[in-house]
């Protein structure tokens, strides 16, 4: 049994795509993807954190996935080291940085969505061919509870591309349906990791964490299991179309 309570065999067999899988919610989901017997393609996207990925991943892939060119890349990487693919999983993204809506500049604007948005939509495209020669295939987005409550000052463009995915993950569970690809989100609410070191305030945190009916922040390692239970048929094989939310109960307030 993996740390998880996870059978060491579950996704034996299996080939799976990650990207963002260097630091945070993405480097646990990875440890838990191998724990559970997958064969790892990721792609980490800071400079300096695919080194976390080594002894892990089967193959690693760096680059920024905010520029096209990276995503085209990415997608061949992946074509080059298998013929098909049983899971793809979208986590890569950020915030780059709280903009006040009146200040935004397009390049900020523009950067974002290249990253949280339009990167889904690529490399997704690009790997629905291989998904499609699984016989289980299952795709998995990570949105944000933001995406559902529109985020706090300084996060609108974050939150909207993070419900453009959510909206897109819908559309993509029934058009894919006919293929046998199963597709959900996985929305983590405020979890402890250097995301919200570098884009939250200490008291910023502290008034969320009062506010959360559980009284604590979020971990990486609260959030992996979702994605495992999404990527195996076993688990979820009558499951599309949702976007599982992870948050201590944020959204009961």
């Amino acid at each position: 049994m993996t740390k998880f309570g996870f059978d060491k065999d579950l996704l034996a067999g299996k080939t799976v795509v990650l990207t963002g899988a260097g630091r945070g919610i993405g480097l646990a989901i990875a440890k838990a993807l191998v724990e559970c017997g997958a064969k790892l393609i990721a792609h980490s996207g800071r400079a300096g954190t695919a080194s976390s990925l080594e002894g892990i991943a089967d193959a690693i892939f760096e680059g920024d996935l905010s520029e096209g060119q990276a995503c085209v890349d990415f997608v061949d990487f992946v074509k080059s080291k298998t013929s098909d693919v049983d899971v793809l999983i979208n986590n890569a993204g950020t915030m780059l940085g709280r903009f006040a809506a009146d200040a935004l500049t397009m390049e900020q604007y523009d950067k974002l969505v290249a990253l949280n948005q339009t990167s889904v939509v690529r490399i997704t495209s690009g790997l629905i061919p291989l998904l499609k020669t699984s016989h289980s295939a299952s795709i998995i987005n990570t949105v944000s509870i933001s995406a559902t409550t529109g985020g706090s000052a300084g996060s609108s463009i974050y939150s909207s591309t993070k419900a453009f995915v959510a909206t897109y993950t819908k559309a993509l569970a029934t058009e894919l349906a006919p293929d046998g690809i199963r597709v959900n989100a996985v929305s983590p609410g405020t979890i402890a990791t250097d995301f919200h070191e570098r884009y939250s305030t200490k008291e910023k945190l502290e008034k969320t964490r009062n506010a959360i009916p559980l009284r604590r922040l979020g971990t990486a390692d609260d959030c992996a299991p979702a994605y495992v239970f999404f990527a195996s048929e076993r688990l979820s094989g009558y499951v599309t179309g949702q976007v599982f939310e992870i948050n201590g109960g944020q959204l009961i307030c």
